[in-house]
């Protein structure tokens, strides 16, 4: 191959000022990149550099001129070790050699203080060629990642390489080296994934990358010499302008600002604006790099509500404890009271107050369910089935004017779940619709297969897998976007005062999270609301056996009931309980005081016991030591909250639970079941 030739180049001072001007930016943004970009002419010796050759090549600064033959460089590489042993006129002379071929070459090269370099060389055509120095020593540690980088890279240099022979032969030889540095930079501002984009004093736009003018609707072309103001529009504007502003003032600002895209979904970007002031001084304009901060500020988004829910779930689960203690006393009183009045002179005050407290007992019950502390009983239930059968109830419960549709799958769904909160969860959907259409409307229940893969379940805060999608949609008058984010918080209502607790959404919410799913609502003021839910998948049951009707459970044997409790008012109500059902009772106010009764009377007939009592013995440690004790002895523990953590507890996990706020009748059930424990057979 013939050796390149190449004509002495002419001076930058005899070019025209607008390209002078072009060459001056051109340097100018060369060295605002990372990579080191050196040209070289036929000869070969160095025409161009940017200064990030001297940061990454460690080259003095001195070293450097126009002109510089490139065996100069070689032997100053050389002699520091560089090219590792070997004669230094020798690794020279290699090196030379390749360099005279004029062919496009690629390697990486380790330097002696560690750092790993990727060079590359792109002959051009007659004239020279350029080289470029690249530190990937972070980028190693992704292979993958960069190997395909580089194998478009390559793909993009051989398709510009094409463009520039064919603009060559209509160019003279200098501008068609400073059309191959400028697209060279094109092409590496469009690799990276940033916005970059150079507006002037005007505030038009002379350059975009693509991704830049991808993000804001635009063509690389069709940015140009528009304004900010238009590409932006008035609302995004107004807030860049004050940052722009002090940008004129020459400061280079940082700043993060939102807009509307042609879907009007709200994406968000964080800029870097640097000021544009020409050598002779004066403001010429703005470079300006943007990142898309969509997808981080939907996840810190989702951080903040999960950690609001789960602070608010929290406390509402400490509250639900001591009120289920509160109602335990009042029910038991009232229904006491109740009974010795029996239909005389003041039961009729008596019967209200206590439908109320077992009201109030319900509304505890729905706030445990929104902290996701209800013990829930999940299991495969077909969901399509579930929504067919409560249609007729749902008919009967919403207003005539109002028509449900039900969009159900042709195949069976299971879902992972407690079948009766997923009634309630759609009732409460159903409701609140009906009271979002007063005049009436259409409420749609649909049930669908749902895959969610990574990148979805990373937004919404579920594994990966198959779901079971339900969306309840209705026709009525919407919400406002400002109340959406916070429909989930309980007693929050968006309801006349007076019309409802605020706990509904709140519920499903938890009941939802609980069962391994996530819930959103999306709604558009004056066209309706949709609230979509996911739920896990699960096989379908298999069919059960028939089994043999257990034996009659035993009779308590006698003796006297061993009540702890640590409330004196709530073991006051237990007692008087117990002793209307027959049973002798021996109190103590925390489990240390229960185990030493344990331990010195022997005829206690029965342990009756809270979970969550001070002094260090609980009642699931007080189960297993009366186990160890006396493994015949029955065991009722009594709970105004059941945490997972609770449930988990070690101890006597086979041990029956009684949840607060009980009556006589549910107690005497519970006893009357309760059988003591069977001693294990031979194995």
């Amino acid at each position: 191959m013939a050796k390149p030739t190449a004509a002495p180049p002419e001076p930058l001072t005899a070019l025209p000022p607008e390209q002078r001007r072009r060459y001056d930016l051109l340097l100018a943004g060369l060295d605002l990149l990372d990579q080191a970009v050196a040209v070289f002419d036929a000869t070969p010796k160095l025409v161009t550099w940017n200064k990030a050759l001297v940061r990454l090549l460690e080259f003095p600064e001195s070293l450097l001129y126009h002109g510089l033959p490139f065996e100069v460089l070689l032997r100053f590489n050389a002699e520091r070790g560089e090219y590792g042993d070997g004669d230094i006129d020798m690794l020279v002379a290699e090196r030379m050699a390749a360099v005279r071929a004029f062919q496009p070459h690629y390697f990486e090269r380790a330097r002696p203080n560690g750092r790993v370099l990727a060079v590359r060389g792109v002959p051009i055509p007659n004239l020279g060629f350029v080289s470029l120095w690249t530190d990937i020593t972070e980028q190693r540690r992704a292979e993958a990642v960069i190997q395909e980088q580089n194998a478009q890279l390559e793909a993009r240099v051989r398709e510009r390489t094409a463009e520039l022979e064919r603009a060559n032969r209509e160019i003279d030889q200098i501008a068609g080296a400073l059309r191959l540095n400028e697209e060279r930079l094109r092409l590496i501002l469009d690799a990276i994934p940033a916005m970059i984009a150079h507006i002037d004093a005007g505030q038009r736009y002379r350059f975009a990358n693509r991704a830049y003018a991808e993000w804001f609707g635009e063509t690389k072309g069709g940015i140009v010499d528009k304004s900010i103001a238009d590409v932006f529009g008035p609302e995004a504007y107004g807030q860049i302008r004050p940052h722009l502003t002090e940008a004129e003032q020459g400061e280079r600002v940082t700043y993060e600002y939102a807009r509307r895209n042609a879907e009007g979904r709200t994406v968000y970007a964080r800029s870097t604006v640097v000021p544009d002031v020409s050598l002779e001084g004066g403001f010429k304009g703005y470079f300006v790099l943007s990142i898309d901060i969509t997808e981080q500020k939907a996840s810190q988004a989702a951080l903040v509500q999960a950690q609001k829910m789960e602070a608010v779930g929290q406390l509402t689960g400490g509250l639900a404890h001591d009120f289920n203690n509160l109602l335990t006393i009042i029910i038991g009183n009232l229904s006491a009271l109740q009974t010795q009045l029996g239909g005389g002179p003041g039961s009729e005050y008596v019967n209200p107050a206590l439908q109320a407290s077992k009201r109030g007992a319900e509304l505890i019950k729905r706030l445990l369910t929104f902290s996701r502390r209800q013990t829930l009983e999940p299991c495969p239930v077909e969901v399509g089935a579930l929504v067919h059968n409560m249609s007729h109830l749902l008919v009967r419960s919403l207003s005539e004017t109002i028509k449900v549709r039900l969009r159900l799958p042709g195949e069976p769904l299971h879902a992972l779940v407690d079948p009766h909160q997923l009634e309630n969860a759609l009732l409460n959907l159903a409701l609140n619709a009906r009271d979002a259409m007063p005049d009436g409307g259409e409420l749609t229940i649909a049930v669908s297969d749902r895959e969610i893969d990574a990148n979805i379940a990373r937004l919404v805060e579920v594994p990966p897998g198959h779901y079971v999608q339900i969306d309840v949609t209705d026709s009525g008058g919407g919400i406002d976007p400002a109340l959406v984010p916070r429909l989930f918080e309980p007693f929050f209502t968006t309801k006349p005062f007076g019309s409802g607790s605020g706990l509904g959404l709140s519920m499903v919410y938890g009941f939802v999270r609980q069962s391994g799913g996530n819930i959103r609502i999306l709604s558009t003021p004056g066209k309706g609301t949709n609230v979509r839910f996911v739920l896990p998948t699960a096989q379908p049951a298999g069919t059960p056996v028939a089994e043999s009707a257990p034996p009659p459970a035993p009779r308590l044997r006698s003796g006297p009931v061993l009540l702890v409790e640590d409330e004196p008012e709530v073991r006051k109500v237990i007692r008087m309980q117990l002793t209307a059902l027959g049973h002798p009772v021996i109190e103590a106010e925390n489990g240390v005081e229960a185990a030493r009764l344990l331990e010195n009377v022997e005829d206690i007939a029965l342990l009756v016991s809270d979970t969550v009592m001070p002094g260090g013995v609980g009642g699931r440690e007080l189960a297993t030591r009366a186990r160890a004790l006396r493994p015949d002895l029955p065991i009722l523990l009594i709970t105004g909250y059941a945490s997972a953590g609770d449930e988990a507890a070690s101890g006597a996990t086979d041990v029956p639970v009684l949840r607060k706020p009980f009556d006589q009748a549910a107690l005497a059930a519970v006893l009357q079941n309760l059988n003591p424990p069977q001693e294990p057979g031979p194995t």
